[in-house]
């Protein structure tokens, strides 16, 4: 049987993380894009009729059968698995995701490998551009050359 812990240093970053998804699904809408070589795959959240549970102690977010989110014992300590349509992705700690703030809103960005996912929360509903507003959210910490993730600017 694997050996997995949960260190206090994985606990303050991972579950601080965590509680900075929280806040994003305080808005209204919440736009999800997950962003690769093969394009741009968009979702948008209404939060007034997705049921958002915020489970503190068991450090979990879950956003109705859309996302959720859930800080988790691992071999390196700690790991932050985030679950979004086919989508499982996991955060390991510093340098795997960036916060970003525009006049539309703010985001948290992850990545793993090629791909970046993207939880932004606009100030209102995004009615025209949707697509275009948040592929350069996602290129104020990502950058693609011929299809491949070159850069990746991490908040810490």
């Amino acid at each position: 049987m694997a050996v997995s812990n949960l260190d206090m240093h994985a606990l303050f970053v991972l579950g601080d993380l965590r509680a900075k998804l929280v806040k994003q699904f305080q808005s209204r809408f919440v736009y999800i894009t997950e962003q690769n070589a093969e394009g741009i795959y968009v979702a948008e959240i209404d939060t007034e009729s997705a049921l958002v549970v915020d489970d503190k102690p068991g450090l979990k977010l879950k956003v109705g059968d859309h996302f959720s989110a859930s800080v988790l014992p691992s071999r390196e300590g700690g790991k932050l698995e985030i679950k979004f349509r086919e989508i499982k992705l996991t955060v390991y700690g510093l340098g795997d995701y960036a916060f970003v703030t525009t006049a539309d809103g703010q985001a948290v960005l992850f990545k793993e490998g090629h791909s970046v996912v993207t939880v932004f929360a606009a100030h209102q509903q995004l009615q025209e551009g949707l697509t275009k507003t948040l592929k350069a959210v996602t290129a104020k910490a990502a950058k693609w050359r011929k299809g491949e993730l070159v850069t990746f600017k991490a908040s810490e």
